[in-house]
């Protein structure tokens, strides 16, 4: 059985709230998810370090690409995880403040692609259910 300690959040993190404490609460619920499902937490520990092991990007590259993502998705755990991560691998805040502004980019870039597309279809039905289709 699963007891998750918290909710999860819908809404960013506050600037009172504390990622060391989320990361500690994330990865103490993650401990029951160990016991009941071993070979699956086992698999994605393997996964995460096979990902994040230098080759022909650094860790600390691999890192902060995981963090520009994890900005992207919204998820707050993985910001504090990664963030502590770049930390131990001696990221520079500036090395941090650039990707941030990657995955700010791309988080804004690929919804207004979609955007774009969701209008087409929007028009393209339309006019399919008007009898006007092209």
């Amino acid at each position: 059985m699963v007891v998750i300690t918290t909710p999860p959040k819908e809404t960013p993190m506050s600037a009172t709230d504390s990622y060391r404490d989320l990361t500690r609460t994330v990865s103490q619920n993650m401990a029951s998810l160990r016991t009941s499902t071993p070979g699956v937490m086992k698999a994605f520990g393997e996964l995460g370090r096979a990902a994040t092991a230098p080759g022909a990007l650094d860790s600390k590259t691999k890192e902060l690409i995981a963090l520009a993502l994890g900005v992207a998705a919204r998820c707050d755990a993985c910001i504090g995880f990664h963030t502590q991560a770049l930390v131990k691998l001696g990221a520079t805040r500036q090395e941090v403040d650039e990707t941030l502004g990657v995955a700010t980019y791309m988080g804004g870039g690929p919804s207004l692609m979609y955007a774009a597309n969701a209008v087409a279809a929007f028009d393209e039905a339309q006019r399919a259910a008007s009898g006007t289709a092209t």
